[in-house]
């Protein structure tokens, strides 16, 4: 089954958005200002897509998956700056992208490429290991991490947060997005946080395995 949409891209290396989750931005280029106006205008929907290299000239190669958000903060700035906050509704797999009409890049996607029900929560050892694991790494990196208010994060929440903010690289963070289940992603956390944190104290970790 499918159902395909037109909507907004914005490429962005490093960020990425979840069903059910939240991603602050602050939009200062002029095409992404012509973006966000558009969107409250229209549909209210932005796609957060990540790029494979530096998107400096609006045409660097897209991933295949991303994540419809829903704008649901704006703030607009005295110099024509936004600050905007995008709920994820969908993930979403790219079909094709329009010829350029608007100083901005859209495209067709495919909205229901996932199941994006809401997941069933993950086992009590695996939330304790991703638990233990962002303690870890946040330690190493010297972190100040309110760890009473992260325990309190249900488990989607947790591990998608942890997604997004993590100093993982591009291909990294795209692999989270694509996993098809919250234990999938949760695993390849776990072994992406342990390599990072090898990485930050010159100890040895196996490299995960992104596929």
């Amino acid at each position: 089954m499918s159902r395909t949409i037109r909507v907004p891209l914005f490429p962005l290396p490093g960020a990425i958005l979840f069903p059910r989750s939240q991603l602050p931005l602050h939009i200062f280029e002029p095409r992404y200002r012509d973006m966000v106006r558009d969107a409250v205008d229209g549909a209210g929907r932005i796609a957060m897509i990540q790029p494979h290299r530096l998107d400096d000239d609006n045409r660097a190669p897209l991933y295949a998956v991303g994540c419809v958000g829903e704008l649901v903060g704006l703030e607009e700035l005295e110099d024509g700056r936004f600050n905007i906050v995008l709920l994820g509704s969908n993930r979403f797999r790219l079909i094709r992208e329009d010829e350029p009409e608007e100083t901005y890049r859209c495209a067709e996607v495919d909205i229901e490429a996932f199941d994006d029900d809401e997941p069933p929560p993950l086992s009590l050892a695996q939330r304790a290991e991703v638990e233990r694991e962002a303690r870890r790494l946040g330690d190493a990196m010297g972190l100040a991490v309110d760890w009473n208010a992260v325990n309190r994060l249900d488990d989607e929440t947790l591990v998608n947060a942890i997604a997004q903010v993590a100093p993982f690289d591009v291909g990294a963070k795209q692999a989270l997005l694509e996993q098809a289940t919250l234990t999938g992603r949760a695993d390849l956390l776990v072994q992406l946080m342990q390599f990072q944190r090898a990485a930050v104290t010159g100890g040895t970790e196996v490299e995960p395995t992104i596929q």
